[in-house]
């Protein structure tokens, strides 16, 4: 066999092998299942390598970087194999900068954090969003709102609570007290004993629908089949606040809702109290830019937000919606269309995403 048909025969074994389209894709998914080497260079590396691709002739697969070691190769300087994997390493800084954040008296800036762990401010930024699906500022934001939370359940003064939790005024947090806990200070700390919401059950083509509203917006809209339950739901959500059945004006902007729920088209003009943490709100607003009688995978929906490894995380926000249709989380569906996954029922979801397609012909 002379060299060239050698150089072609390697190169054919080499392109057959299937971990060949792992690192023609730098497939990061593929790190730690094998290592591959380049005889011209005399490094070896992971899958995900972001190097110059090798010519398929010089390259050689190892299970192990210790079976690369031993075959002769050096560690290659950019992807760096014999170092733990890039997500591991990640995975530790943001680790560290969440714990600094936490301990600290005030949120420390962007670039001490940067600097802290040893990368520039943009790409800090970069992976600690993509790791916690949250901003620096936003994951302080809320970790400071828990910590309101716990010193208003055991400081002696709303006031003490709130220059406790790390707030520099009692204005500065008084500002945005209802979008941090849902009602005033002294309502939380009273468990919520004195929020009035007012509700009503009524029907719909889905079945029983309970719309609540708290004086902020509507607060909830559920879907079932028993009334009993929507009832029992709302008041899990709300366990010490002043549930008061609708009246003849309340039963209007149930009509409303209903309407809504019926004739998608006409849209849901009503302000809304949309409780969750920093991340659930920015997966709820992404579900509300889907427009009616179009779907998005849970996956584009991470993308949308700029975290696009939290894929899970957005389902679980999904679930966690308690404003059915006025947050359409029955628009995201899987990769490949199907419908799954819907806290109100999979023929619900269905049915709704039937009724806008027709309305968007």
């Amino acid at each position: 066999m002379n060299a060239r048909t050698d150089k072609a025969a390697r190169a054919a074994a080499t392109e057959s092998d299937p971990r060949w389209a792992d690192v023609v894709a730098r497939n990061a998914n593929a790190e730690g299942q094998f290592f591959y080497s380049v005889a011209s260079t005399g490094v070896y590396c992971r899958p995900s390598c972001a190097a110059r691709l090798p010519r398929p002739e010089n390259v050689d697969f190892h299970l192990s970087r210790e079976a690369a070691e031993a075959a002769g190769f050096r560690a290659c300087q950019r992807c760096k194999p014999d170092q733990p994997p890039r997500a591991e390493l990640h995975a530790a800084i943001v680790t560290e900068a969440c714990r600094l954040i936490e301990e600290a008296d005030s949120l420390p800036d962007l670039e001490t954090l940067a600097e802290h762990a040893g990368m520039s401010r943009f790409y800090f930024h970069r992976v600690f969003r993509q790791a916690t699906g949250l901003t620096p500022r936003a994951y302080a934001a809320a970790h400071q709102a828990n910590r309101v939370r716990s010193e208003l359940d055991r400081s002696s003064t709303v006031t003490q609570a709130i220059f406790d939790a790390g707030y520099q005024s009692n204005g500065r947090f008084y500002e945005k007290s209802n979008a941090v806990l849902g009602m005033t200070p002294r309502d939380y700390r009273a468990g919520g004993t004195g929020a009035q919401i007012r509700f009503a059950i009524g029907e719909c083509s889905l079945g029983s629908i309970l719309v609540a509203k708290s004086e902020l917006g509507i607060c909830a809209i559920l879907l079932g089949d028993d009334p009993d339950l929507l009832a029992r739901d709302l008041q899990d959500r709300f366990p010490r606040a002043d549930l008061i059945g609708g009246d003849g004006e309340f039963e209007q902007l149930v009509a409303r809702v209903v309407g809504f729920v019926e004739a998608p088209a006409i849209g849901l003009d009503l302000p809304l109290d949309v409780r969750g943490t920093a991340f659930q709100q920015r997966v709820w607003q992404a579900l509300r830019d889907i427009p009616a009688g179009e779907t998005a995978s849970y996956s584009a929906v991470a993308a949308k937000i700029g975290s696009p490894g939290a894929v899970r995380a957005v389902a679980q926000a999904c679930g966690a919606n308690a404003l059915a249709v006025a947050i359409p989380c029955h628009r995201v569906v899987r990769s490949d269309g199907s419908v799954s996954g819907y806290r109100w029922g999979v023929e619900r979801k269905r049915t709704l995403l039937e009724r806008e397609a027709n309305d968007a012909k």
